[in-house]
């Protein structure tokens, strides 16, 4: 993970095999492959001919399942599970996923990858209809809008509520005689369907997740399908027609893992590509390239590749240093970050720096980033950013949600630059961005979500319209057009006071 952006969290990741004698042991594998999207919570329902066993817990997914005792419960052929960091709801228990219903006519299990747009007042227009949810997460709400339905079979139930949400999701349903999976119309989150030797269908929020359990890559899941699978295989239906793809660019930037591809794109690559296209776009005089650990590392492969540089290890990361936002004091926090990062003097000294990172949310981390390395003895410290600048919040399933916490909604480059200590800073631009990921979809850039960093949002806001216009004033509008507007996205060495502390 980047430094800079491992306060930023998406809501889960989702997997599930149908086929398989040994389900839950199987998606324990894949849940584990996709610890980097969840370390909140995790759980697995499994299917044992139409009757659905559950086992869910906080913590990592190597505490929940500590030992074979609760996998082994998990008997079945077929399985579902989740990985969760909450965006909508409070970490407990209760919200933990998936969620299984037991009715009447049958169990369903239910997981979801993302946030609802609208989730809000359907909850509250439920429950003042009679409606009883046992968690504070918008999951929730689709199972109510399935029940309430008077189509004639679960699918078109499941069409009719999805056509009611809004927003970022990625659903997985178990039912005692088939899986389900569903997208939004928009694709914000992905999902890969495979197929093992055994002739088992396996559904992942990453491809990284296939690869674990030897799965073949079949095909992405499409804005606006249902993917259905049962013991004579699957089939693909839509629920709607009104799709445009806008895929969560930080998937590309951060969160999805190197070895994963993205609807044929492989992350590894494009963040290389950015890296090089950000070495074209701000380059800059110096000795070494050095990429902020994990997540920075392909993108500085790429910045040293295209500007001839060494590509130099001058910081470590700790793979062992738990989060150090419980630590109690300023003091301690900066401590913490030490703990996690160490500049290599023997690397660094007396040189001139490239570091390249993901994004600068805060701005703090990438100060102390700054400091570590003068301390070891750097000559110059340039930031170059394979993102552009986040500006604003994002509703779609990552903890974006208010301007307040972007360092780059109020102040400038230069203003940045200044605040973290660097020599010079600059950002990739969004064209850079659209283009190095290079979906080339005919849809507004590329295929991508870039709201972020422009405010340009795919869909309506829902129940945060209020929240987002009451957080921006007018002024903060014209000055966040302004920034946006602002081409270079660049500030240097040229400038009066160059920042260095």
């Amino acid at each position: 993970m980047s430094a800079e952006l491992e306060n930023l969290h998406e809501e889960c990741g989702i997997f599930g095999v149908w086929g398989h004698p040994d389900a839950a042991r199987l998606t324990y594998f894949g849940l584990h492959a996709l610890q980097h999207r969840g370390q909140e919570g995790a759980g697995i329902v499994s299917n044992e001919n139409g009757r659905l066993h559950s086992y869910r817990g906080l913590g990592l997914l190597s505490q929940v399942f500590s030992d074979d005792t609760q996998i082994n419960k998990l008997k079945g052929s077929a399985a579902i599970g989740h990985v969760r960091y909450a965006t909508s709801g409070s970490g407990s228990v209760d919200n933990i996923q998936p969620f299984l219903f037991r009715f009447y006519d049958g169990d369903v299990a239910l997981a979801h990858n993302g946030n609802l747009t609208n989730g809000r007042s359907i909850r509250r227009a439920l429950e003042e209809n009679g409606g009883i949810y046992h968690s504070n997460s918008d999951t929730e709400v689709l199972m109510h809008l399935i029940r309430r339905s008077e189509k004639p079979t679960f699918v078109e139930q499941l069409k009719e509520a999805l056509n009611t949400v809004h927003g970022g999701f990625a659903y997985m349903l178990m039912k005692d005689d088939c899986m389900i999976g569903a997208l939004d119309p928009n694709g914000f989150r992905p999902l890969s369907l495979g197929q093992m030797t055994n002739g088992a269908y396996v559904l992942a929020s990453e491809t990284c997740a296939l690869d674990i359990v030897s799965a073949q890559f079949i095909r992405d899941i499409q804005p606006g399908e249902i993917i259905i699978i049962n013991d004579d295989g699957y089939h693909i239906e839509t629920y709607t027609d009104q799709t445009q793809k806008a895929i969560c660019s930080m998937e590309f930037i951060y969160f999805a893992r190197p070895d994963s591809n993205i609807y044929g794109i492989n992350v590894h690559s494009a963040r290389k590509r950015a890296g090089a296209r950000l070495a074209q776009e701000a380059p800059v005089e110096a000795d070494m390239v050095i990429g902020v650990p994990n997540s920075s590392l392909s993108a500085a492969a790429g910045y040293a590749e295209e500007s001839g540089l060494p590509n130099e290890m001058g910081l470590v990361k700790n793979q062992y240093v738990a989060r150090t936002f419980i630590q109690p004091t300023q003091e301690l926090r900066e401590q913490g970050v030490r703990m996690k990062l160490s500049a290599v003097r023997g690397v660094v000294e007396g040189k001139r720096v490239i570091v390249i990172d993901d994004s600068i949310v805060r701005g703090t981390t990438s100060r102390r980033i700054v400091r570590l390395l003068r301390e070891a003895g750097a000559a110059e410290v340039h930031m170059r950013i394979a993102s552009p600048p986040l500006r604003y919040p994002c509703y779609y399933g990552i903890d974006i949600s208010r301007t307040s916490e972007l360092i780059a909604a109020s102040k400038t480059v230069k203003e940045i630059c200044e605040f973290i200590g660097a020599d010079s800073l600059a950002y990739l631009s969004i064209d850079g961005l659209v283009e190095t990921v290079g979906l080339h979809e005919d849809a507004p850039y590329g295929g991508l979500c870039v709201a972020y960093f422009n405010g340009d949002y795919p869909t309506s806001l829902g129940d945060y319209e209020k929240e987002f216009l009451s957080s921006i004033t007018a002024e903060d509008k014209e000055r966040l057009t302004r920034f946006a507007q602002d081409s270079s996205q660049y500030y240097g060495n040229e400038y009066a006071g160059s920042g260095a502390e």
